[in-house]
Formats: structure tokens, C-alpha cells, sequence
């Protein structure tokens, strides 16, 4: 069974539903550790309800980012993690853990690529006006969600969309795409993916 590590910055939705479905067994993984750089993030108390291990790392503590992924780096190895997945971990990923998991770093992001990358996605996309945006699932490279897509589920803008409406129906999306795609991705079935 491979083993994955999530990374996560804010409240684990999405590392919820990974662990969730790994533990239902509809995705044939083990959740090995939750990586999170904010000591106060719901991630944390998530993974100590799902009972998975969290290193909780703040990089302001490492004198640079570099020091910083090689103590993560170091934590991934002697669990012997398959893949690192992101799932709203909020820094980009540096030379130490690219170079060590090669193609094996993925991310879901809050709209269709390449359409409104990095911060706020949702607030990009209604402030711009667009009938329509979504999901991406996308591999991990030096760039700010830039990496080849993996994945897309578009979502419709409707008229008098919240901020807050509009995240709802795309994390619902998320939950299940998620999990979903990484079952392909982790079992040999990732032509199917698309």
C-alpha cells in the first residue's frame, strides 16, 4: 500500500476527505502524516481526530527554506512516503523536496487552470466576472500552480454568487475529486484520469 503525506495550511477539508476515504478503503493508500506549517490550523486538530500522525513545522524556526524542507524531507523518508500531496498548504514547494519526489507532488487548486492561480482563486474569479470556473488537479513543479494538470472539474457562476456560495459548491467538488483521482494516480489507472 503506498503511503502518502498531506500537506496542509488552513482548516483539512480536503485532507479530511483524502483520510477519510483511505480509511473507508475507497482509496487504497495510508494517510502516514499531515505536514502543516501553522501550529493553529484545524488541519492539526483534523489529523489528531483521525488519529494520523502531524509534524507541525514553522518555517519562521529554520534559518532558511531549504533547512526547512530537509527536516520535513528527513521525517519523509524514515516513513518511507510514497507521495506528497497538497491540499491548501499555502508556500511553494522548494528544490529539496522537488528534487526528492519527482513527479510525486500533486496540489488541487481553486479554479480551471490556468485561469486565476495562487491566492483567493474564488475572489479572482468573481471579480472578474467569469460564468464559470472549478477545480484543478495539477503535479507540483517550481512554479505558482503551474505544473501540468492532472484533473479539471468546471463549476457554474451564478447570478449573485457569494464568496462563500461558490467556495461550498467547488470544496464539494474537491471532496470527491480528490480521493478520487489519487486512487488512479496511486494504482496504476492514471490514463483514465482525464
Amino acid at each position: 500500500m503506498k503511503k502518502i503525506a498531506v500537506f496542509a495550511s488552513g482548516s483539512g477539508g480536503n485532507f479530511q476527505a483524502i483520510a477519510v476515504a483511505a480509511q473507508s478503503g475507497s482509496l487504497n493508500a495510508e494517510i502516514s502524516l499531515l505536514v502543516c506549517d501553522k501550529p493553529d490550523a484545524f488541519a492539526v486538530d483534523r489529523a489528531e481526530m483521525l488519529g494520523i500522525p502531524a509534524l507541525v513545522i514553522s518555517p519562521k524556526n529554520y534559518a532558511s527554506k531549504e533547512a526547512y524542507e530537509e527536516e520535513i524531507l528527513q521525517r519523509l523518508t524514515s516513513l518511507q512516503v510514497d507521495m506528497i500531496v497538497l491540499a491548501g498548504y499555502m508556500r511553494l514547494i522548494g528544490p529539496i523536496l522537488l528534487n526528492a519526489y519527482v513527479g510525486k507532488i500533486i496540489n488541487i487548486h481553486p479554479s480551471l487552470l490556468p485561469a486565476f492561480p495562487g491566492k483567493d482563486a474564488i475572489g479572482q474569479a468573481l471579480a472578474a466576472g467569469v460564468k464559470t470556473t472549478g477545480v484543478t488537479i495539477h503535479y507540483v513543479d517550481e512554479g505558482m500552480d503551474t505544473g501540468p494538470a492532472i484533473a479539471s472539474a468546471a463549476v457554474d457562476i451564478i447570478a449573485g454568487e457569494t464568496h462563500e456560495s461558490l467556495q461550498r459548491k467547488i470544496q464539494r467538488i474537491e471532496h470527491s475529486l480528490y480521493p478520487e483521482v489519487l486512487e488512479k494516480l496511486l494504482n496504476g489507472k492514471e490514463e483514465a484520469v482525464q
